[in-house]
């Protein structure tokens, strides 16, 4: 079951006795968890009825006994359990889960990473009620889920603008929807959101990020680099470079890849890089700027001045000079 079926199902009132919400994306888990804690009960019910505990302070024998209490003037209990991955006892709780109450809403929420489907918990947990993965968005989707995301928010978005919010947010799905939410308080309902909106709202300049390096780089434009490296070097702090040498990574594999298709359509590219077309027609364009190899040069330079940005082999330049001196010898 996907995650608006289940929250579907939980705002209709049906509820199970159990919940386990696992995995490597944060998001989803706290989208399906908030909902339940929402509508399992009335605010009046919730002083007597509902127990929300972590992992690194959780007890045993004390879960054991709230998840077995009846509930008091409601129709049911609801013990959310957050954090489960910090809570050494997890596997215990099986022994409940193989019978639990029915007026009991037990919600585990184990984030960064899946449990083990070996283990006992999923298969009693899967008899007794829901098993919800959450996986990462693949990077190739992010576009797309963002445009979805804008538009249930009930906006549009540019090409532009949604490349200026995934190449600087990354896959951070709940840094991404609150970004959005940001938006969505200063702008009117059914505008299309540009770079300036998110320049203005956001504080993700228009002119200076790592989209616009990369597409400067990619065009070979020295003069435009150079400025964004020396905007980077008055506002990022060294380790907000490292995802810069990442995004260039990904642009100089990526039309190395280009080179050797042998259908090289917008269309045909999009699905063997898995892109969004709006990204490889970019690529395209940019491919015959450098030559294979220059681009397994560039690559090879990325390695080694990645290495230095992380202080291997250098003790003393600092991450602008080092960035400065990496674009230079990428674009001759």
């Amino acid at each position: 079951m996907d995650s608006k079926s289940l929250i579907k199902d939980i705002k209709a009132g049906k509820f199970l006795p159990v919940y386990v919400l696992h995995g490597d994306e944060a998001y989803y888990i706290d989208e399906i968890s908030d909902a339940i804690q929402e509508h399992a009960l009335e605010e009046h019910e919730r002083d007597f009825n509902q127990s929300i505990v972590y992992g690194k302070e959780a007890d045993l024998l004390t879960l054991i006994s709230d998840l077995r209490s009846y509930p008091l003037m409601s129709e049911r209990r609801l013990l959310i359990l957050k954090e489960a991955q910090d809570f050494k006892l997890l596997e215990e709780l099986n022994t409940y889960i193989e019978n639990p109450l029915s007026s009991t809403v037990l919600v585990i929420c184990h984030k960064y990473k899946a449990i083990d489907a070996r283990k006992k918990l999923l298969k009693s947990a899967a008899k007794a009620g829901v098993i919800f993965k959450s996986d990462k968005v693949k990077e190739y989707q992010l576009v797309d889920w963002t445009l979805n995301m804008v538009k249930a928010k009930g906006f549009g978005i540019t090409s532009k603008a949604n490349m200026l919010l995934v190449e600087s947010l990354g896959n951070d799905l709940s840094r991404i929807v609150n970004e959005i939410n940001k938006l969505a308080i200063f702008i009117e309902p059914g505008t299309t959101i540009n770079e300036v909106h998110i320049e203005e709202n956001i504080g993700i300049s228009k002119d200076y990020n790592i989209y616009e390096l990369a597409n400067a780089v990619a065009v070979k434009d020295y003069l435009k680099a150079m400025k964004i490296v020396n905007y980077f070097d008055q506002n990022l702090k060294p380790g907000d470079f490292i995802p810069i040498y990442s995004s260039l990574f990904k642009f100089f594999t990526q039309i190395m890849r280009i080179h050797f298709l042998p259908n090289k359509s917008q269309e045909a590219v999009a699905r063997a890089l898995q892109i969004h077309p709006f990204v490889a027609n970019g690529l395209l364009s940019s491919k015959n700027n450098y030559s294979p190899k220059k681009i397994a040069a560039n690559i090879e330079l990325l390695h080694t001045y990645d290495l230095k940005a992380k202080g291997v082999g250098n003790q003393s330049m600092p991450a602008g000079e080092i960035m400065r001196e990496l674009v230079f010898q990428l674009l001759h």
